[in-house]
C-alpha cells in the first residue's frame, strides 16, 4: 500500500516531467532533432509555425533539462548545430507512445 509521501513524491515527478512534456513545441523541437543534427533556421524551416522566440526559448529549456546540446559549426563558428543528449534520447520511447496512441485512437 503506498503511503501519502510516495503519491505526493509521484505527483511532483508528473509535475516534473509535465514542465517538458506539456508543450507541443518542445516535443516537437525533440521528435524533429531525433531524425538528425539541425541548425536553427532549419528547425524552424522543418516545424513550420514556431516564431524564432518560441523556438529559442524551448531549445534554452531543453538545453537547461540536458535533453539538447548545441556545437558550433566548425566551417564559419556563427552556426550553432542543435542535437539531442543521450539524455535526450530517452524521451523517444514516451514519444513513440504517443505516436502509437494517437494512430490507434484519435
Amino acid at each position: 500500500m503506498k503511503n501519502v509521501q510516495d503519491s505526493t513524491d509521484e505527483q511532483s515527478n508528473l509535475g516534473q516531467g509535465l514542465k517538458i512534456f506539456g508543450d507541443a513545441w518542445t516535443l516537437a523541437i525533440v521528435w524533429v532533432l531525433s531524425t538528425a543534427t539541425h541548425r536553427f533556421n532549419d528547425l524552424q524551416r522543418t516545424l513550420g509555425n514556431i516564431s524564432p522566440t518560441t523556438l529559442t526559448d524551448r531549445l534554452k529549456k531543453l538545453e537547461g533539462y540536458g535533453l539538447v546540446k548545441t556545437q558550433k559549426q566548425t566551417i564559419d563558428q556563427l552556426s550553432v548545430i542543435y542535437s539531442l543528449t543521450e539524455k535526450g534520447k530517452k524521451m523517444l520511447p514516451v514519444l513513440g507512445a504517443i505516436e502509437s496512441f494517437s494512430k490507434k485512437f484519435l
